[in-house]
């Protein structure tokens, strides 16, 4: 009965990384979904700009698009080291539990544990990267003249977003 109490005191670590890294989690989710979103509301016009003959308005947007592209790409490898993180810490917790009764299991969660926050690290460096560069699409467009000339947002009426 004593090593339920050990148990318990063996999750509190890995509990508190994985509430963390699931708070981590939930930002870069909403910073994805409004990349999402712009590169949605981009593509749309792009096309709804090809389509009537708006060939320099399309390229405009082509070049945005590519922009909005590289951070997503950012976001989602943070996204996913941090998932990839988040499972190895459960899984460090499961180790530990076994580690109660079986010390190969304790080493491996150990192992486990130091090798998650190494991939939360990294997914980490990913997320501060896009960070810094998060308002570069905004100063390309300041910097592109076509684009600036467009005067008005992406025209994207009778679309939903899903």
């Amino acid at each position: 009965m004593g090593n339920i109490g050990r148990l318990f005191q063996a999750f509190v670590a890995p509990a508190i990384f994985f509430s963390a890294t699931a708070l981590l989690i939930l930002s870069i989710n909403v910073r994805l979904m409004g990349i999402v979103s712009r590169l949605r509301q981009f593509v749309h016009a792009k096309h709804d700009a090809a389509k009537s003959g708006r060939l320099q308005e399309a390229e405009a947007y082509t070049s945005q698009i590519q922009s909005i592209e590289q951070r997503a790409e950012m976001i989602r490898r943070a996204f996913l080291f941090s998932l990839l993180s988040l499972a190895g810490t459960v899984i460090a917790c499961l180790l530990l539990g076994l580690g109660l009764y079986w010390e190969a299991a304790a080493v491996a969660a150990v192992i486990v544990f130091v090798t998650s926050m190494l991939v939360l690290l990294v997914g980490a460096l990913y997320y501060i990267r896009e960070v810094m560069v998060a308002l570069s699409s905004v100063r390309d467009e300041a910097r592109d003249l076509v684009f600036m000339d467009l005067g008005m947002q992406p025209d994207v009426r009778g679309r939903t977003e899903l």
